[in-house]
């Protein structure tokens, strides 16, 4: 992907001074990183599809994900569902999964195709369940399921290029906000203001979704509602999910950010606390409360980035995508 120093160049206001920085040092190498990511991924399947070769790859491609798979702007907008179908409320992936292997059904043999197929079956949890579920994962070379994964992480792989192609353009329309012509953002302030809520957003989304599905409640804790259970990922995402969101804000800040540095270092401090980086262990009460403790400072990081940057530069959060889920 093109470096973006000449745009910042051209079109940075002081107003705006902090969306160059953040589409040129976070946004941007993001999704060049996811494309590359899930290119390797796809590589690595078509040369062995099984469980134990593709698991390494496609990690890595999900750590490549937290790093921008919370914003929903632009391209991704609509464009993250189907690489991050999560949460899956009604079970729909190990439905369609099963349904498409049983039927040996022709769209699951051609990634062009399989780009019409449901979110479901589509993406990083389909993977999941491919890699991790033993519903799934006793397939054996050569056999359908084999060529449903090769056309899993194909498809993947073509959904990264494009929105790393994707962010390429829409940056130069934060970058032009308030230029004659822009009628998505009318003024320099409002692509801030975007970049901002969405960073807030993935904090919310964190607090709310991948700690708060699997506490649920304390009669009744839904362990298996955590992000990426079967992979051991949940307390990994909430981590690089934080710190992606805090890279944003120091990119958009362009001044220190100290007590921000300090909320998430001590959120850090509590995820050191726990045991199970699954949350597979929340119906102990202990467990459970190192847990709601992580959430606790999740939820003061947000606050402290709001009255830090947000408060510095008189920014108030807008509407978030992912409100609501």
């Amino acid at each position: 992907m093109r470096h973006l120093f000449l745009f910042a160049t051209l079109f940075a206001t002081p107003l705006s001074a902090g969306v160059p920085e953040a589409l040129d040092e976070v946004i941007l190498p993001g999704f060049s990183d996811f494309a590359e990511a899930t290119k390797a991924l796809s590589v690595a399947a078509q040369a062995d599809c099984t469980p134990e070769a593709i698991e390494a790859p496609w990690n890595a491609a999900f750590d490549a994900w937290t790093q921008i798979g919370d914003i929903r702007i632009g391209p991704s907008e609509t464009g993250a569902l189907s690489v991050a179908f999560w949460p899956d409320t009604r079970g729909f992936t190990p439905r369609v999964l099963g349904n498409l292997i049983e039927a040996r059904a022709e769209v699951g043999t051609d990634p062009e195709a399989f780009a019409e197929a449901s979110i479901a079956a589509r993406g990083l949890f389909a993977l999941e369940r491919m890699i991790y579920d033993a519903d799934f994962n006793a397939y054996a070379p050569g056999s359908y399921a084999c060529t449903l994964v090769r056309t899993i992480t194909a498809e993947l792989a073509g959904q990264g290029a494009a929105l790393d192609a994707g962010w390429d353009g829409f940056a130069r329309v934060m970058l032009s906000a308030g230029e004659d012509g822009n009628t998505l953002y009318l003024a320099p302030e409002e692509a801030t203001r975007a970049l901002y809520t969405q960073l807030l957003g993935s904090l919310e989304f964190t607090a709310d979704s991948r700690l708060g599905r699997p506490l649920g409640t304390f009669d009744r804790p839904r362990p298996t509602r955590a992000e990426a259970w079967r992979a051991g990922r949940p307390l990994r995402n909430v981590l690089l999910d934080a710190d992606a969101a805090v890279a944003q804000a120091r990119a958009l800040a362009g001044f220190d950010l100290p007590q921000t540095d300090a909320a998430l270092a001590r959120l850090h401090a509590a995820a050191d606390k726990i045991d199970d980086p699954s949350f597979q262990n929340v119906k102990d009460p202990a467990a459970r409360l190192r847990v709601e403790i992580l959430q606790q400072h999740v939820r003061a990081l947000s606050d402290t980035i709001e009255a830090e940057l947000g408060g510095a530069l008189g920014l108030t959060a807008g509407f978030n995508s992912q409100d609501g889920d």
